[in-house]
C-alpha cells in the first residue's frame, strides 16, 4: 500500500514537472518569437546630400551620369514641388524639428562653428521621437546644428550612435577645417569624441557609405532602424578621387568637371547603400528619402538651371530641391508627385509611419504628406513660410510705404501661398545661370548667363510659380491686392516668431584650446548659467507676446 502511494506521488510529480517544462518551454519560445518577429514598423533611411543643384541629376536633364539615382527615383516617387531652405543649418533644423526657423530662433544665416549656439534643446528631435517609438537611431555624416556644449551633440539629441562631422564643411580626406586664420581644427567624431583611431584618410563619401553599411550589417533587420546618412558631398571644396574624373574629360570647365565627378561618386555610394539594404534584409520593409539640403552653388560647379538664383537665395534655384522617395511600400510607384511639400513635412510624416506619437504642444509646422506621396492625393499643405529674417534688413529701397503700411519691405522674407510666391527685402543673387559645362573662364567672368539688376528700386516681388516656375514675370504691380493679402499673412507669421538666436563669436571655441579638435567648449558651470539665461529669455519672450496681445485687445475695445 505504501509502495502504491509512493508510486502514485511519483507519477503525479512527473506529470506536473512535464507540464511545467512544456509551459516554460512555450513561454521561452513565445518570447523568442516576439524578439524575432519581423517589425511592422518600416525601416527609415533618410539620405541628405549637400548643395546638389536642381539640375544636377540625370532625370532633370543633366550631363552628369546618375544611373542609380535615376533608377531609385523612377521606381519610386519623384518630388517635383518640394522645397527646402537656402542654407545648411536651416534645412537641417527644420528636418529635425518639423518647425519653421521663426519658431526655433534660427532665422538668420547658419550656425557658425565659433558661436555658442545650437538647435534649442526644448525642441524634441525626429531622432528622439523615433527612438521613443522603439527605433534604433544612427547618424552618419554632417550635423551642423551646433556643438558648443555636450547637450547639443547628436548623441544627446536622440541618436544612439554618431559618426561624422560637426561643422558645415571641411577637407574630404584630412577632415580639417579652418574657420578663420588661427581657428583651425580636426572635425571627425565617433560619438562625442574625436575619431582619430577610425580615420584612415579615406575619401569621405566612401568612408560614410562604409560606416552606414557596417551599421546595417550589425543591426537585426527584425527590429526597426532609423539611419540618417548626411553626406558631405557635393559641398565645396571640390575634391574627388581621380578615377571619377576620367568619365568627364569632355567637360572643359574644371569646376564643373570636378563637381560632376563628385556627383557620380555619390551615385555609386547610393548603389552600394541600396545593395546593402537588400543584402541584409531591410529593403522590403523600408522607406528611403533622398533630399538635397539647398540649391546648387554655380561658383562651385553646381547648376539649378532653368531655375533662377542659387544656394543662399530665396529664388527657386536656392530652395527648390532634388528629392524622391523609394520604397516597396509605396502604393503608386513610378510617379511624379506635384503636391506642395516642404522639408518640415518629414517630421510628422515619418513619425506617423513609425507608429510614433505627435504631441499637440509641439506646434509643428509640417504636415503628414504620406498619402500625397504614396497614393497621389492632394497635399494638405497650402502655404510655406520660406523665412522671415529680422536681422537681414539691407534693402535700401525697402520701406513701410512699399509694403502698404502692412510690412517693412526692407526685411528679407519669402512666402508661398497656393500658386503665389512673395519676396521682400533682398532675396539674393538673382541670375539665371546655365550649366558652366563649356566655359573655360572663371565664374566671375561668366559669359553665358542672364543677368538681372534686381536692385533698381525694388523691394517686393510677386510670382505665379505654377505658371512661371522660372520667376521671369514679376506681377507685384499688376496684382497689388494679392501682395497686400500675402503681406498680411507674413505679418501673422511674424507675430508667432521667437527671438532670433545669433550670438557673437566665443574665442574659447578655438580648437587649440581643445586638443586641436572642434568640439564642445562649455563647462558644466557654463551650461547651468546658459540654461538659466535661456529660461529667462523664454519667459521674457512669452511675457512680451502676452503684452502685445493685451495691447491689441485694448485697441479693439476702443474701436
Amino acid at each position: 500500500m505504501l509502495a502504491l502511494g509512493v508510486l502514485t506521488g511519483f507519477c503525479l510529480c512527473s506529470v506536473v514537472s512535464c507540464a511545467y517544462g512544456r509551459w516554460a518551454s512555450n513561454l521561452h519560445a513565445s518570447r523568442a518569437n516576439e524578439v524575432d518577429k519581423p517589425t511592422a514598423q518600416p525601416h527609415i533611411v533618410f539620405v541628405m546630400v549637400d548643395d546638389q543643384g536642381f539640375r544636377d541629376v540625370g532625370y532633370h536633364g543633366s550631363e552628369i551620369k546618375t544611373p542609380t539615382l535615376d533608377w531609385l527615383a523612377a521606381t519610386g516617387v519623384k518630388l517635383e514641388n518640394y522645397y527646402v531652405q537656402p542654407l545648411c543649418s536651416p534645412s537641417r533644423s527644420q528636418l529635425m524639428t518639423g518647425r519653421y526657423q521663426i519658431h526655433t530662433g534660427l532665422q538668420h544665416s547658419i550656425i557658425r562653428p565659433t558661436q555658442p549656439n545650437c538647435l534649442p534643446l526644448q525642441n524634441i528631435t525626429l531622432a528622439q521621437k523615433l527612438k521613443s517609438a522603439g527605433y534604433s537611431t544612427h547618424m552618419v555624416g554632417k550635423w551642423h546644428l551646433g556643438f558648443y556644449k555636450r547637450s547639443c551633440m547628436p548623441t544627446q539629441r536622440g541618436f544612439d550612435t554618431f559618426f561624422g562631422y560637426l561643422l558645415g564643411s571641411g577637407d574630404y580626406y584630412s577632415h580639417y577645417k579652418c574657420d578663420s586664420p588661427g581657428m583651425c581644427g580636426y572635425d571627425l567624431h565617433e560619438g562625442e569624441e574625436a575619431a582619430w583611431e577610425q580615420d584612415r584618410g579615406i575619401y569621405s563619401t566612401h568612408m560614410y557609405t562604409q560606416k552606414a553599411v557596417s551599421i546595417l550589417a550589425r543591426h537585426n533587420p527584425k527590429r526597426p532602424i532609423f539611419l540618417y546618412l548626411a553626406f558631405q558631398a557635393v559641398h565645396s571644396p571640390l575634391q574627388v578621387p581621380a578615377r571619377y574624373l576620367e568619365r568627364y574629360k569632355s567637360i572643359p570647365n574644371l569646376h564643373r568637371r570636378k563637381y560632376a565627378a563628385m556627383v557620380s561618386c555619390l551615385d555609386e555610394a547610393m548603389r552600394n547603400l541600396t545593395l546593402a539594404l537588400k543584402r541584409y534584409g531591410y529593403y522590403n520593409n523600408m522607406v528611403m528619402v533622398y533630399s538635397s539640403d539647398n540649391g546648387g552653388q554655380p561658383m562651385a560647379g553646381g547648376s539649378n538651371w532653368p531655375l533662377r538664383g542659387s544656394k543662399g537665395t530665396y529664388w527657386e534655384g536656392g530652395i527648390r530641391a532634388v528629392g524622391f522617395v523609394h520604397s516597396p511600400l509605396l502604393v503608386k510607384k513610378g510617379t511624379r508627385c506635384k503636391a506642395l511639400m516642404h522639408i518640415t513635412d518629414w517630421y510628422p510624416t515619418l513619425v506617423t509611419l513609425a507608429e510614433g506619437t505627435l504631441d499637440e504642444d509641439q506646434n509643428l509646422d509640417g504636415y503628414d504628406v504620406w498619402e500625397s506621396i504614396s497614393e497621389g492625393r492632394p497635399s494638405p499643405r497650402q502655404d510655406i513660410l520660406h523665412n522671415i529674417d529680422p536681422i537681414y534688413t539691407k534693402a535700401k529701397n525697402g520701406s513701410w510705404k512699399a509694403g502698404y503700411g502692412i510690412w517693412n519691405t526692407a526685411v528679407q522674407a519669402a512666402l508661398r501661398v497656393g500658386d503665389w510666391k512673395l519676396l521682400t527685402g533682398i532675396p539674393g543673387y538673382s541670375d539665371w545661370i546655365p550649366p558652366q559645362t563649356f566655359s573655360t573662364l572663371l565664374l566671375v567672368n561668366r559669359w553665358h548667363n542672364e543677368r538681372v539688376r534686381w536692385d533698381r528700386g525694388k523691394s517686393v516681388w510677386l510670382f505665379n510659380i505654377t505658371a512661371d516656375p522660372f520667376e521671369r514675370v514679376d506681377l507685384s504691380r499688376r496684382y497689388p491686392h494679392i501682395v497686400k493679402k500675402m503681406l498680411l499673412k507674413l505679418l501673422q507669421y511674424d507675430k508667432t516668431a521667437v527671438p532670433c538666436r545669433y550670438p557673437p563669436k566665443d574665442y574659447r571655441s578655438n580648437p587649440q584650446y581643445n586638443g586641436g579638435v572642434w568640439g564642445p567648449w562649455y563647462s558644466d558651470e557654463d551650461e547651468v548659467e546658459d540654461e538659466n539665461d535661456n529660461a529667462l529669455s523664454n519667459y521674457l519672450g512669452r511675457r512680451g507676446r502676452k503684452k502685445k496681445v493685451k495691447r491689441r485687445g485694448k485697441f479693439k475695445r476702443k474701436a
